[in-house]
């Protein structure tokens, strides 16, 4: 039997929590999608919390789709939802900063 050949591209796959940062090195077939690598990872094990229909995902901080076919040397981006908005943060530190002596 012949055995199929398939060309494979290596990427990586970052998500990090408040505690944790996680970057994966894999190989994937060249025709692989953003959904089908983040699956082939098996980061959803790692990360329960990671909603694909939910998260955000990026390769190289540029928002994508999960049906982005990736290239060699990507970098899959997971993001979580902001827990405070930067803008309100910024008022918070200022206004803190203002009443301190």
């Amino acid at each position: 039997m012949d055995k199929i050949f398939r060309e494979t591209i290596n990427i990586e796959i970052a998500y990090a929590t408040c505690d944790k940062q996680v970057l994966k090195s894999i190989s994937v077939p060249a025709d692989y999608t953003v959904e089908q690598a983040i699956l082939a990872s098996d980061i959803l094990a790692e990360f329960p919390e990671i909603n694909l229909a939910v998260n955000t995902i990026g390769i190289f901080s540029k928002k994508v789709t999960l049906n982005t076919h990736l290239q060699m040397g990507d970098r899959i981006e997971i993001y979580r939802p902001l827990v405070i908005d930067p803008k309100q943060a910024r008022r918070i530190r200022a206004k803190r900063k203002k009443e301190s002596p």
